[in-house]
């Protein structure tokens, strides 16, 4: 017995004598660092000493090498450090945001090769972060990525919420599964875009999202994608082990790099609390800190914009119907004939000018304002826009002049039909030319397959233009709002003229078939884990055959989780997507469209459950006024809201927007209730939710003489 004894404790200290272990600030969260016999690094990540991550490999197989960065590593350095700040965000959902974590940067040697990787972990409360470095060094300077490696070992069958994984698109209904039936589910979770690439029967996308038998909550995903490719994550279902998989570049290539240079974050949020993850700041914190030296020009906008109305079909982009192809500078657009549906009309959009100035609105969007619109699309076209020249029915310079007189700002258009080249081409002329005619922001898009021909949305080279895009935006002082392109994974901290991203199924999903009513149930717990979304809520009708006859599509929403929403996905840009004349019929809903705020001193997570329901509280920036939203799902329930984030003592008017008794986001979607109460500190509310529903609250301090009559909740 004394023999065996001895024999395992040799054995152990064999495999553990390169261990490194770090504990988050808590305490509660535990990582481990260790080398196998062959020197393959791994790691593994405990929560309140229960496994979240079993042991994983980590590493990067390199192409036309002859040693991959996988094994053979022996420890030559650990450093351990302590780091905590609080720095002030440009917007957001806090007006100061702590950056607290535990450090441990591990120097790896390959003996074969003489070659260094430093492996850097920094443990948080809410969840790990790591990432691998290549410092200059004589032994590895330009090198290729086959693939990365690295792995997440879960400890079981765990629920997800999960979309396919794909290269080009994350524009999907999110499935919830166990891990063992994404398989099966695979090809019925994959619906048609207008470009995609799937890539795997077990591939998902991330932020990822899962909840483990036990009560854990676990989302993966990544942080600070900088010049480097999109990660996915591809399933073992046999042993439950995701590893990642980059994007490719058209030559099957993951990325090319060359020391000194560093990987995104790899992040790994854990809790028993939904709401942490919610919550968590962890995903900027990995970013650097903000570049932008003046950022006075970067301003949250509530805008309104000629967009819907082409959604839905009701009218269209193109202004003529007269020619199959156009040649910017060749077709001459003043001989042809309008199509009597185009959009971009001076009158229409001085028609939403006036909407938005009699209202408060920021800004107008305007799609469909610039020639080209006519074969866009599908024809592998390289020249597509010029971003500069207007249909002959556009005033450019006249509706300049009247939004100004107005005290509107306008929003920039630019299309790019996936010719990244082109825009490339145009751009310094485009933003010029938005500088001069009093354009501060711009909604861009990357519809369709990317030209060059082969490449993918999420690949290296996507990825470096639309960081190229956004710096250059910066230099002019022009926000971005970038439809189409990767998710965003913390970015804004450092450029935060980044003010939206689409990069998910947004409101315009409910015109092509509509979404499942707990999409955005589970949107705060993956997309908006990594930034804001431009989400364009706000739709009023949800019965679009109403005023566009051959759309047969259906909202799947109440009306009040339509108002709902913009207080759950959080976003300094947000629109009120509907159009003018249905607005007009329900003012006194509108007006919590028009209150609401943009940017938040604080955020309170009261409720939360992924796929079922979110309600957050947040007290708008420099100001005593609260707003609570709250969506649900499939299922009709009751919320129960303490507003216990009240200041105490004070005594408040919360005018509550909700579903009626009889509302359902099917057949009675526009059935909602308001009313005003007193409440304290110390109320509570209990609050019906409809299948599809939600509801909205406007929460503000209130005067002696506004208090009579109000009764108290």
């Amino acid at each position: 017995m004394k023999k065996i004894t001895i024999l395992a404790f040799l054995c152990l200290s064999v495999f553990t004598i390169n261990a490194q272990q770090l504990k988050s600030p808590d305490g509660k969260l535990e990582m481990t660092f260790s080398l196998k016999e062959n020197g393959v690094p791994t790691y593994l990540l405990n929560y309140k000493g229960k496994s979240v991550i079993k042991t994983s490999s980590l590493g990067l197989e390199l192409k036309n090498d002859k040693k991959s960065l996988l094994n053979d590593f022996t420890v030559s350095d650990t450093k351990n450090s302590t780091f905590d700040e609080t720095w002030t965000p440009v917007w957001g959902e806090e007006s100061q945001i702590r950056n607290h974590y535990n450090e441990l940067a591990v120097t790896l040697n390959q003996k074969e090769t003489n070659r260094l990787l430093v492996i850097r972990f920094r443990l948080f409360d809410d969840g790990l972060g790591f990432r691998y470095e290549f410092p200059q060094q004589n032994n590895l300077g330009h090198f290729v990525i086959k693939e990365e490696r690295t792995q997440f070992a879960m400890t079981g069958d765990h629920t997800a919420f999960w979309i396919p994984g794909d290269y080009d698109t994350q524009e999907y209904d999110y499935s919830e599964s166990k891990l063992s039936e994404i398989r099966p589910l695979m090809a019925k979770s994959i619906t048609s875009n207008l470009s995609q690439t799937s890539f795997s029967p077990t591939g998902v996308q991330t932020s990822l999202i899962m909840k483990t038998a036990d009560g854990l909550y676990i989302n993966l995903h990544e942080a600070a994608l900088i010049d480097y490719a999109c990660m996915h994550l591809n399933l073992n279902d046999k042993n439950f082990v995701f590893e990642s998989w980059l994007t490719p570049d058209v030559q099957g290539d993951k990325g090319y790099l060359q020391a000194p240079s560093t990987s995104p974050w790899r992040t790994i949020m854990v809790s028993d609390d939904a709401r942490t993850i919610l919550a968590s700041r962890m995903t900027y914190n990995l970013n650097e800190a903000c570049k932008i030296e003046d950022t006075s020009w970067i301003k949250p906008t509530k805008y309104i914009g000629v967009w819907w109305e082409m959604i839905t079909g009701k009218s269209s982009w193109a202004y003529t119907d007269d020619f199959k192809a156009i040649q910017l500078g060749v077709t001459d657009y003043t001989k042809a004939k309008s199509n009597g549906k185009h959009g971009a009309t001076t009158e229409n959009v001085k028609r939403h000018i006036d909407f938005a100035a009699e209202h408060g609105f920021d800004g107008v969007l305007v799609e469909g304002w610039n020639e080209g619109w006519e074969d866009w699309f599908g024809n592998s076209k390289d020249y597509v826009f010029d971003f500069v020249t207007p249909y002959p029915d556009f005033d450019l310079v006249g509706i300049r002049d009247y939004a100004k007189s107005k005290g509107v700002k306008m929003i920039m258009h630019h299309e790019t039909s996936s010719s990244v080249r082109n825009y490339e081409r145009h751009m310094d002329k485009a933003y010029k030319f938005m500088k001069e005619n009093g354009y501060d922001a711009v909604k861009s898009g990357y519809v369709g397959d990317i030209l060059p021909r082969g490449e993918n949305h999420y690949s290296q080279w996507l990825i470096n233009h639309y960081q190229y895009a956004l710096e250059k935006a910066a230099e002019y002082k022009i926000m971005v709002n970038a439809h189409e392109a990767v998710r965003p994974t913390g970015i804004a901290r450092t450029y935060p003229n980044l003010i939206g991203n689409e990069s998910a199924r947004g409101t315009e999903y409910q015109a092509f078939g509509g979404s499942k009513p707990n999409h955005v149930t589970v949107l705060p717990f993956t997309r908006l884990i990594g930034g804001p979304m431009d989400y364009t809520p706000g739709i009023f009708e949800m019965d679009i055959q109403k005023f566009s006859p051959d759309n047969k599509s259906h909202v799947n929403s109440t009306l009040a989780n339509q108002l709902a929403l913009y207080v759950t996905l959080y976003s300094p840009l947000q629109m009120a997507a509907d159009f003018p004349e249905h607005y007009n019929k329900f003012l006194d809903a509108f007006q919590f469209i028009k209150d609401v705020a943009l940017d938040w001193d604080k955020s309170v997570y009261t409720e939360a459950e992924p796929g079922k329901y979110v309600t957050v509280a947040r007290k708008a920036k420099g100001k005593p006024d609260w707003f609570v939203g709250s969506v649900g799902g499939e299922q009709t329930r009751t919320s129960t809201l303490k507003f216990d984030f009240l200041e105490r003592g004070k005594t408040y008017i919360a005018t509550i927007y909700a579903d009626a008794k009889d509302a359902h986001y099917k057949n009675n979607p526009q059935a909602y209730t308001i009313r005003k109460v007193l409440v304290t500190n110390k109320s509570t509310l209990s609050q019906f939710v409809a299948a599809g529903g939600g509801y909205a609250i406007s929460i503000k301090e209130a005067a002696r003489e506004e208090i009579k009559g109000v009764k108290k909740l």
